[in-house]
């Protein structure tokens, strides 16, 4: 009998933020809908975009400056996380919930209120976080989405499998990737959010490269679209991927799964199935028998000079 922690069918949901809503509860509603029909097809994971909560602008009812935007989503998110942590227990299975603006207390030397954090909500009913560890300069603008970076990495264990989220940015952090080669994490959860096919590019193959460099599964996924405020906005653009080591033992060329970007869609968004992702074949040989990896290589006591 297979290990359940040996093998992860995880579905990849391309969000469509152009859908309108008409209130926390239609979301949730198409949040369960993707989850039963995933769970018939055999996965034990959903995961949704970065910013899967900007959908939320749809009903938020007048226009909002962008200064507003942040804090009206933040009011939001603790309805909508109360209203999500009954899924994963009914339908046996792992939600990420993309990620939603936070509200925290600012600090002292005035740095703004809020995370974007994202939620892991396990069937076991406990709730993972991690907010979001480097900003774009849309979130660090006072004038737009002002927002506060994130300051730590965790690692969960459910059904014997090690998890680490990240969010978008953080996926391009090679420094990152080095202090997490020693956690030995099996999967990356990686929700995403961009406006243009080279910030697709930058996080999609730095995520492949973070599989290869941490010996681990990484899954990747970017919403699509504007949300439907009534005014015109910038949209995004973003597809989804399952990545492995590039590793002779389990595939020469480090894509277990993946699914194009795309900028717009009908309905909800295109979803990527990713089936069977061999988690205990990649443990096996983090462990001993891959072609090359060096482990969790620290690189503190290197020289580094200039000729």
């Amino acid at each position: 009998m297979t290990n359940p922690s040996d093998i992860l069918t995880v579905a990849l949901w391309a969000t469509h933020l152009g859908v309108p809503l008409n209130g926390i509860g239609s979301w949730v509603e198409n949040i369960e809908e993707q989850m039963a029909r995933a769970s018939r097809s055999g996965a034990r994971l959903l995961i949704m975009p970065e910013y899967a909560a900007e959908q939320w602008l749809s009903f938020a009812g007048g226009k909002l400056s962008l200064t507003q935007e942040i804090p009206w989503l933040a009011e939001q998110s603790e309805a909508a996380l109360e209203a999500l942590k009954p899924l994963p227990g009914r339908y046996g299975m792992a939600l990420l919930a993309g990620t939603m603006p936070v509200r925290i207390e600012g600090g002292a030397d005035g740095s703004p209120p809020y995370v974007n954090r994202a939620h892991l909500l396990l069937p076991d009913g406990r709730v993972v976080t991690h907010d979001k560890l480097c900003l774009t300069p849309p979130e660090k603008n006072p004038d737009g989405w002002h927002l506060s970076p994130g300051g730590s990495v965790t690692l969960v264990e459910w059904a014997g499998i090690r998890i680490v989220s990240l969010v978008c940015l953080d996926i391009e952090l090679p420094a990152v990737a080095g202090r997490l080669a020693a956690m030995q994490p099996d999967i990356l959860l990686v929700p995403s959010q961009t406006e243009t096919l080279a910030g697709v590019n930058r996080v999609f193959t730095c995520a492949r490269a973070r599989a290869t460099e941490l010996f681990a599964a990484v899954c990747v996924v970017g919403c699509i679209g504007a949300a439907a405020t009534g005014v015109p906005r910038g949209g995004y653009v973003s597809g989804a991927a399952a990545y492995l080591p590039s590793d002779a033992s389990i595939g020469h060329t480090g894509v277990w799964d993946e699914m194009p970007p795309v900028d717009g869609a009908r309905g909800p968004g295109p979803v990527l199935l990713a089936r069977d992702i061999p988690l205990g074949r990649v443990r096996e040989f983090r462990k001993s028998g891959a072609e090359v990896w060096p482990g969790a290589f620290d690189a503190s006591d290197l020289r580094f000079e200039e000729a």
